[in-house]
């Protein structure tokens, strides 16, 4: 039986529950679920002797289970999301190095491995942006933003949706964005005034430029190859870089501590770094910028030379320490007044 997305965090688990053979690997993939399905289909067409098990999970959540199940996991590779959430599990010992080549890697994907003394490598690059439904803003005449300090204005109550950094990579990376930015105190003041006009805080960070998209919100927060999908498919969504500047993340792949099928896992990650592979990122939408130096960028995707990111502090701000500080900070300065389950 073919598992790719079809399979539930039950099966994940219950595949656990037993030793994997070796021509089993459990993944965790905090990718877009198409990205997820191709990931795993293309591994099994050339691995015919091996069955991927694969459950799509936020990074926030996949560092959670990675945390309860220390010492006996259930997951053997964790590929998609985020940089600074694998870095943080580096940190903790709940992954380990692979071993892969990395020289054909781009210089940000090879300082995520140094960073993580090669037990996260980075799989591909894509910058914060914030998008608005055009159709929605020309209706209610409210002038679209440009700067982050845009969302700020009470013309937006109401009007905008964001990830929660407890459980989103992409709102943690909003998160240490502003921080960097703007300096800690200003920047909780900052997220604070956004948070009056925000309507919901999400799970998951595509969620929100998904909702606008459909028009059930006016403005996002989110990562630019995601609003250039949504797009490129037709709704009326605008990506915008901001004025002062962006953070952008460096999405990771990790091989978990005590892995029940290492050489699977090894496997998967020099498949992850493929070129051929990351080259077929876009058939998905998916429209990172990829780290393989030789593997073709979608003339979709975000072109970040032209974007003012800023010298984005990986290795602080992927630390468990300063997560954990922050987060709570955000906790008790912003909040969530209604907390998904």
């Amino acid at each position: 039986m073919k598992k790719f997305g079809l399979v539930s965090s039950a099966v994940l688990m219950m595949a656990g529950a037993t030793a994997a053979s070796a021509d089993e690997i459990s993944v965790v993939c905090s990718a877009e679920q198409d990205w997820c399905d191709l990931m795993v289909a293309a591994f099994e067409a050339e691995n015919t002797d091996t069955d991927v098990l694969m459950v799509r999970k936020s990074t926030g959540e996949t560092l959670a289970q990675i945390r309860a199940e220390a010492g006996n996991p259930k997951i053997d590779v964790w590929w998609g999301g985020t940089g600074d959430p694998h870095l943080i599990a580096a940190e903790e010992g709940l992954t380990q190095a692979s071993g892969v080549d990395t020289s054909d890697l781009l210089g940000w994907a090879q300082n995520m491995a140094t960073i993580s003394e090669g037990k996260a490598i980075g799989i591909y690059a894509g910058a914060l942006a914030m998008a608005y439904n055009s159709e929605i803003l020309d209706e209610k005449d409210i002038a679209p933003p440009a700067c982050w300090a845009d969302l700020e204005d009470p013309r937006f109550v109401g009007e905008i949706q964001v990830a929660n950094p407890n459980s989103s990579g992409t709102a943690y990376t909003e998160l240490a964005t502003f921080v960097q930015l703007f300096g800690e105190d200003e920047a909780y003041t900052k997220l604070a005034a956004i948070g009056q006009n925000v309507n919901s805080y999400t799970k998951s960070g595509s969620a929100p430029s998904k909702a606008a998209a459909r028009g059930e919100t006016g403005v996002s927060i989110g990562f630019m190859h995601d609003m250039v999908n949504l797009a490129a498919q037709g709704f009326p969504l605008v990506a915008v870089a901001p004025c002062e500047g962006t953070g952008y993340e460096v999405g990771a792949v990790s091989v978990i501590e005590g892995a029940r099928n290492f050489e699977g896992a090894k496997a998967w990650v020099e498949f992850a770094l493929r070129a051929d592979i990351q080259s077929r990122a876009p058939e998905t939408g998916s429209y990172q910028v990829p780290s393989n130096s030789n593997a073709e960028v979608a003339p979709e995707s975000p072109d970040l030379a032209s974007i003012k990111l800023i010298d984005y502090d990986f290795a602080t701000y992927g630390s468990s320490e300063t997560r954990a500080r922050l987060l709570a900070r955000w906790d008790s300065d912003v909040g969530d007044p209604n907390p998904q389950q």
